[in-house]
């Protein structure tokens, strides 16, 4: 099975508004201030796309866990 690019571009944007909308919230339980929050949750949200994007991409080069398709198997 290979995957697009496009593909990990799409995965990493939706994770990260999930993980930055999490990140804002705990950002703002902690300081009690939705300003620190929403800076906490800019920074993380760039910084964690980019190292997500490039985790993506590394794991498509590794077969650990996949299983041809051409191939007869049975669980």
């Amino acid at each position: 099975m290979i995957e697009k690019k496009y593909r990990s571009v799409v995965k990493t944007i939706s994770w990260r508004a999930v993980g930055t909308l999490d990140t804002i919230f705990i950002s703002w339980l902690i300081t009690g201030t939705w300003t620190y929050a929403f800076s906490i949750g800019g920074v993380e949200l760039f910084t964690k796309m980019l190292l997500f994007y490039f985790h993506e991409r590394a794991w498509t080069r590794i077969n650990f866990g996949r299983i041809k398709e051409d191939m007869d198997y049975q669980i």
